[in-house]
């Protein structure tokens, strides 16, 4: 088993799907689907089950994805380190970056990076921040933003914006035209969430729970532009940090500041604090917290 079949097998598990693995890989699904079958020959286990189009893991194959995890770090590691003796100007970043996220802060920074150098490259994969946590944790991704305090061990971090989420409702709403609003007056309502993926999902629902009740979720979403226009068609509540309030130009909504309590969302950039980080990574965490800082202290 070498290094390149170790990089498919890492990418089924985590996409959970031959195709998507393939297109991610940019190679043909055959030939992802050849190795597979090549690795399970060679170590006597099936390492997926197929149950119809969808594939989970073995017991086997959670084992020998979790070595050829460390495996495929320890390369990355060997190689960057390498590339940083060939060229200190050279590189590439995988940055994990939420939805929400990206357009309000990154574009400006990554522009201004890629200026001063060229030669680094940068690949955005876009997914919430606790699916960006988690691949930050697992050595799939370099660097990425998450919703602070982190849960993964091992991470460091440096925060950069920190908010409070708002109430949007329909201009017909009972509470439209107060000037604040208290999370347990929101207990009949029904709600417009991001998905479960997302870290802002589970702080919604713990903080409703801690007011005493259980929010009535009727659409989940990964694009806050679509919960706001099912707000703004009547169809539920949202709650929303500030930074994206200030994009909502929509008039058929209503943004009112929450209250007891105060629901916080606090942003940062993480990476692995155990994990040799490339000249490249090193110096984008070290432009990005220089820049953050400076546009949004």
């Amino acid at each position: 088993m070498d290094i390149r079949q170790m990089q498919y097998l890492i990418e089924v598990a985590r996409l959970k799907s031959f195709t998507k693995a393939a297109d991610a890989l940019f190679i043909t699904q055959p030939t992802i689907s050849k190795t597979i079958k090549g690795m399970e020959e060679e170590l006597g286990v099936v390492l997926f089950d197929r149950i119809g189009k969808k594939i989970e893991l073995t017991d086997a194959g959670e084992i020998i994805v979790g070595q050829a995890q460390l495996i495929v770090a320890s390369f990355q590691n060997l190689t960057a380190e390498l590339d940083d003796l060939r060229n200190l100007k050279k590189g590439h970043i995988r940055i994990g970056l939420p939805p929400m996220v990206g357009a309000s802060f990154f574009p400006k920074v990554i522009g201004e990076f890629h200026q001063l150098y060229p030669d680094i490259t940068i690949q955005l994969f876009e997914d919430g921040a606790k699916k960006v946590e988690s691949d930050v944790a697992n050595g799939t991704l370099e660097v990425g933003v998450a919703v602070l305090p982190t849960v993964q061990e091992g991470l460091k971090s440096f925060p950069f914006v920190e908010e409070k989420l708002k109430l949007v409702v329909h201009p017909t709403h009972l509470l439209a035209d107060r000037t604040e609003v208290e999370l347990a007056e929101l207990s009949h309502d029904d709600f417009v969430l991001f998905r479960e993926d997302f870290t802002l999902h589970d702080r919604i629902i713990a903080a409703c729970a801690r007011v005493g009740f259980q929010p009535h979720v009727i659409y989940e979403s990964s694009q806050w532009d679509l919960i706001s226009e099912m707000v703004a068609v009547g169809l539920g509540i949202t709650l929303l940090p500030e930074t994206i309030c200030r994009e909502i130009t929509d008039k058929r909504v209503r943004i009112i500041p929450l209250m007891n309590p105060i629901i916080p969302w606090k942003l940062g950039i993480i990476w692995r604090e155990d994990r040799y980080l490339s000249f490249a990574t090193r110096e984008w965490i070290r432009f990005a917290q220089n820049e953050l800082s400076v546009h949004h202290s």
